[in-house]
């Protein structure tokens, strides 16, 4: 308990330190980093053992405020503590001590911190009403660093944001209303007998968590915004900040709600996430500048996680695969939490040195920029899902799902998928290696910067690598209905 209220707080901690220390609160980076992280992994030791829970101050449910942490949970912890982590290091080119004064400089960390502490408290809570200030934090912060790029981008992301927050704070209402709850155990007991009330809440709250995930069609505010952001911001935003409202919507229904999800709930988001996946790919074959081609990317592989929900069942049986389907999930997750945010990175450093962010920019580029090109190249292959990248396990997963449960039309969309990633992530590759001649660039503000995207290529490379341990510690904890099967799915 003490571990999960640590990895909630200590963000929160140096959020505050930050602020207190002014001009040098760049330079805290380089506790928070080796602390959190730590921190992270200490709990997946401890969870591989078993889930990790309590309740603050040792008030249980319904008067107190469950937290936990199950093997899903703690993955995903780690994974966002590294590219947090990485990520501010990366940050610290453009914010760090030695730039000039300015305000985004003394405001970018308190922001960073406060949507590390939101994105931490998403994975650990259980209450919908302390998700809902754990998400309030991550997107008020994420609106802001949003505005670092551009305004209106922002002001767009900050409208259809306070839209899914009111729908799912009145879903959550509604909720308390008629089961007189709102820990997901509770829920989850007490469902079945307001099943009307229940699903009319459940609508809501999916409602603002869609669009606060951006699933087409609720996509449009997503690529101007991280489009236009600062290259670290760019990276917060994909990797970290839409993840968190999908996972909340896992929670809600294969936690919270299990069985309730009829054939119609389950076969919208399969169709939305199989649209999103077509969709996203095919604007991001269109593009022309590096940034805007990355940023259509994220909407088709966001699709990818809403398969989740009819190849797993939603909850509602058990099936021998639907371990296989939470494990491609939090595999998907992951991965795309380390190559999202190295790709941004990658492709910032490309950009700075090139003078412009077109793909015809990138000309040669690899020839200058070694080690940056071998980062984006790393990142790319796992977000095209091959092996043997953590992306590819996701795939191969959601694939032998899919084939499983006879959903064929699905495991079609996957493979159309990776294919049309790789169209798209071919053009800048391609464009790296052209010419024969190496280009003039820019000097970066610091070498060491060309590491960070490296490691998190590396990082979602050795994710897929090493396999079987983040498999069995992120099916450890599944909903019941998963724990049946993979019980059944054993020989």
């Amino acid at each position: 308990m003490n571990l999960l209220f640590a990895l909630a707080g200590a963000p929160l901690a140096f959020l505050l330190a930050s602020l207190i220390a002014g001009r040098h609160g760049a330079r805290l980076i380089w506790i928070a980093a080796p602390v959190i992280t730590a921190l992270a992994f200490w709990l997946a030791l401890e969870t591989h053992a078993r889930p990790q829970g309590g309740a603050l101050g040792g008030w249980m449910p319904p008067l107190g405020i469950a937290l936990e942490a199950d093997g899903l949970g703690a993955v995903l912890l780690l994974t966002c503590a590294l590219t947090a982590s990485v990520t501010g290091l990366f940050a610290l080119g453009r914010y760090g001590g030695a730039r000039p004064e300015s305000a985004r400089r003394y405001t970018f960390w308190p922001l960073f911190y406060g949507l590390w502490a939101g994105m931490n408290a998403v994975l650990v809570s259980r209450d919908l009403f302390n998700l809902y200030v754990a998400i309030e934090l991550l997107s008020i912060c994420a609106v802001a660093l949003a505005a670092f790029g551009s305004r209106q981008a922002a002001v767009n992301y900050m409208m259809i944001a306070l839209a899914g927050s009111l729908a799912y704070l009145l879903g959550a209402v509604l909720i308390y209303a008629a089961l007189g709850t709102l820990d997901m155990s509770l829920i989850a007991q007490r469902a079945p007998e307001a099943r009307a009330s229940v699903l009319i809440a459940a609508a809501l709250i999916t409602g603002g968590l869609m669009a606060k995930t951006a699933l087409f069609p609720l996509h449009g505010w997503l690529p101007p915004a991280h489009g236009a952001a600062p290259t670290a911001v760019s990276a917060l935003l994909s990797a970290l900040v839409v993840k968190a409202s999908f996972v909340i919507l896992a929670r809600v229904w294969f936690e919270g709600l299990p069985g309730l999800a009829g054939a119609g709930v389950i076969t919208a988001f399969g169709v939305l996430g199989a649209a999103a996946i077509v969709y996203g790919s095919v604007l991001a074959i269109t593009q022309t500048g590096l940034k805007a081609l990355i940023a259509y990317s994220t909407v088709a592989q966001l699709g990818y996680l809403f398969l989740v929900f009819p190849l797993a069942g939603g909850g509602e049986s058990a099936t021998p695969w639907t371990a296989g389907a939470w494990g491609a999930m939090g595999f998907h997750l992951s991965a795309h939490m380390l190559a999202k945010a190295g790709l941004f990175l990658a492709a910032g450093l490309m950009i700075y040195g090139a003078g412009g962010g077109r793909i015809a920019d990138l000309t040669g580029l690899a020839r200058a920029m070694p080690v940056t090109s071998l980062a984006f190249g790393l990142c790319a292959v796992s977000l095209m899902g091959l092996p043997p990248s953590g992306g590819f396990m996701a795939k191969y997963l959601m694939l032998i799902a899919a084939l499983a449960s006879g959903q064929w039309h699905y495991a079609l969309v996957i493979l159309a998928g990776g294919l049309m990633a790789a169209a798209y992530l071919f053009k800048p590759l391609a464009r790296l290696f052209a010419g024969t001649g190496t280009p003039a660039i820019r000097a970066l503000p610091h070498r060491s910067m060309a590491l960070a995207p490296l490691v998190l290529g590396a990082a979602a490379i050795a994710l897929g690598l090493l396999s079987a341990e983040p498999y069995a510690l992120m099916v450890s904890g599944l909903p019941e209905a998963g724990e049946a099967g993979l019980e059944e799915a054993e020989p």
